[in-house]
């Protein structure tokens, strides 16, 4: 029997820039969290390790003013539900997860915005179920398939994360980013962990990362970038400049995706790995007008 955790919500109160509502849906037993802000076009915001939608904070209240901003945590992280032993985590549990979470909140028209492992989760999903989604944005992440060496920072990473005696969210947070994040923030992240057992869901998401052609994942992450590779709809790639784990990664979106050549690559300067923490009202006002355009290119297409 999988046991779960359910983080306080005492732990949430008052946190700095993030005064939405809760909402909830339960899959497969668990209480997954979510944030629905605005209305309009759905926006959905996935994060990745060791964050939760405290990440999009920045980006949802600008957005919120002319869309759905949907910002789930996946299990593991948030105000989620938490299991206790690393090996309740994998690959495929994030992957149905999402697509169940997707099915019980009837999302369909989905812009998807992904960084970190909400890309190899989401884009996975995309590869499995195109037809919901009517746009993608790509920022700070990857499609592995375990067929080239992962970089230096990302196998200190690995490995620091599983063997770290106490796992320092702060400064994980602190190094992912180009600006020191204020202390009140960093509480913000830390929140959803009281204590190391919470953690186990942050401890396992590194080690999930495919390096070998049959590892989990491999599979989804395949028909995902085949998917991509024929990818019609818009599609937006936005990295930032200082971040060692994903540099180079945008390389195959931008060599692969037939309609990016709609779009600019963009370049997010002086932002860190989790780039929606440095520069998040930034990011908002891109995808806004990438909305637009793609709008506006669907109106003066032929029907």
């Amino acid at each position: 029997m999988i046991e779960m955790l359910r983080t306080p919500d005492s732990r949430f109160y008052g946190l700095p820039e993030y005064p939405f509502n809760p909402h909830y849906v339960e899959i497969n037993g668990g209480r997954l969290h979510y944030v629905d802000e605005g209305a309009g076009e759905v926006i959905l915001c996935l994060h990745g390790e060791p964050t939760w939608s405290y990440l999009y904070r920045k980006m949802i209240f600008p957005l919120k003013k002319n869309y759905r901003v949907i910002a789930p945590d996946f299990f593991g992280f948030g105000r989620s539900d938490k299991f206790t032993r690393q090996k309740d985590y994998s690959f495929n549990m994030h992957y149905l997860t999402l697509t169940k979470f997707i099915e019980k909140t009837e999302l369909k028209d989905i812009t998807l915005v992904v960084q970190d492992w909400g890309g190899l989760i989401g884009l996975s999903v995309l590869g499995k179920h195109p037809e919901l989604f009517k746009r993608v944005v790509i920022m700070n992440t990857s499609l592995p398939i375990g067929n080239q060496p992962m970089p230096l920072a990302f196998k200190i990473w690995k490995t620091f994360s599983r063997f770290w005696p106490k796992f320092p969210v702060e400064k994980v947070m602190n190094m992912g980013c180009h600006k020191e994040i204020k202390k009140d923030v960093l509480h913000g992240y830390r929140a959803p962990f009281p204590s190391e057992k919470y953690l186990a869901g942050a401890r396992v998401w590194p080690q999930l990362v495919p390096t070998g052609t049959n590892d989990p994942g491999v599979k989804q992450m395949t028909r995902a970038r085949d998917v991509l590779k024929n990818w019609t709809k818009p599609a937006l790639v936005m990295f930032s400049d200082k971040d060692p784990i994903t540099r180079g990664a945008e390389k195959w979106f931008l060599n692969n995706i037939p309609s990016i050549e709609h779009e600019p690559f963009i370049v997010i300067h002086r932002a860190g790995h989790f780039l929606q923490e440095d520069k998040g009202k930034l990011i908002a006002e891109h995808i806004h007008e990438f909305i637009l355009r793609s709008n506006a290119r669907e109106l003066q297409s032929p029907a």
